[in-house]
């Protein structure tokens, strides 16, 4: 059931852990309400993608996911056809004595040899509900597919010349994600609501921290949240994420630690960062990071 107020979708995400700001929960429930794509920017590891899968969950329907690559094209995005059946059928209407060519045609060119992709399956209702759809990183892809979304996200149908125009009885509920690696096209962005999802602050990502990692101990997940705000004030390549805090959480878990130590934390840089760099950077100031993350203040 889609949420009546902005009030009732922050708490629908919470119910489904999934921690926002009313700025979030604003954009969610006018996309919802107006049937408007919701376009997320952010740097990686923010919980873009996170909340398509909780509005899924939320809404009770399925959950398609493009994602978006270099050199991405209709035949991966949108439908393709089953050449090799479609041979076999042509052999076997052969076989058959058919011999009348547009009966021939007309047959390998139907629906039931075509494969449908994400933007053809989002066009269909399942029992009524539409589904969400995610278009995620479309930063990655080409100009030439951002511009083919723009009559999909206009008319909510796609042209299939042999076939026709197949047409959302209701329109997906739509999330494109973004990391900002080149700009989305304004044509786009006017389609779109939009929203920044910054990186949280203490108080957000330590709530973040202790609904996703069951079990952690208060002290740790506060040690935890502090060292990671400390570590994105540093000059990094690539600053670690939300997601990257939680794996940091649940690996000292794992490790059974119950508190931060200079020795952990060096030997766990590594699910914190993924450049050698930022690492050395990271181990080298490693000692007053940990110093500010225990500051009282913070527990």
């Amino acid at each position: 059931m889609i949420p009546t107020s902005i009030e009732e979708t922050q708490k629908a995400l919470e119910a489904h852990h999934y921690i926002t700001e009313k700025g979030l929960a604003v954009s969610v429930f006018l996309a919802l309400k107006l049937g408007r794509p919701l376009l997320l920017e952010g740097e990686p590891g923010v919980g873009k993608t996170e909340i398509v899968k909780v509005l899924a969950d939320m809404l009770q329907t399925r959950l398609i996911r493009l994602q978006c690559y270099e050199g991405l094209d209709i035949n991966n995005a949108v439908y393709e056809w089953d050449y090799a059946r479609q041979m076999m059928q042509i052999r076997l209407l052969e076989a058959s004595g058919e011999r009348d060519q547009s009966k021939v045609r007309h047959e390998v060119f139907s629906s039931e040899f075509l494969l449908e992709r994400p933007l053809l399956q989002a066009l269909k209702s399942v029992n009524g509900k539409p589904p969400v759809l995610l278009i995620d990183e479309l930063d990655r892809a080409d100009e030439e597919f951002e511009a083919f979304l723009l009559e999909f996200l206009s008319d909510w149908q796609i042209t299939i010349p042999e076939v026709g125009t197949v047409k959302a009885e209701k329109p997906p509920v739509v999330v494109i994600t973004s990391n900002r690696t080149r700009e989305i096209h304004d044509a786009l962005k006017r389609r779109c609501l939009y929203f920044w999802i910054d990186y949280p602050d203490f108080q957000k990502e330590y709530r973040i921290v202790r609904e996703k990692v069951p079990g952690v101990p208060e002290k740790l997940a506060a040690q935890v949240v502090a060292f990671v705000q400390e570590l994105r004030k540093e000059d990094l390549y690539k600053a670690p994420g939300v997601a990257e805090t939680l794996d940091w959480a649940s690996s000292l878990m794992a490790l059974d630690a119950v508190r931060l130590e200079p020795a952990l934390v060096e030997e766990t840089l590594g699910v914190l960062l993924k450049y050698q760099d930022d690492v050395v950077r990271a181990k080298n100031a490693a000692q007053d990071l940990l110093a500010r993350a225990q500051m009282p203040t913070l527990l």
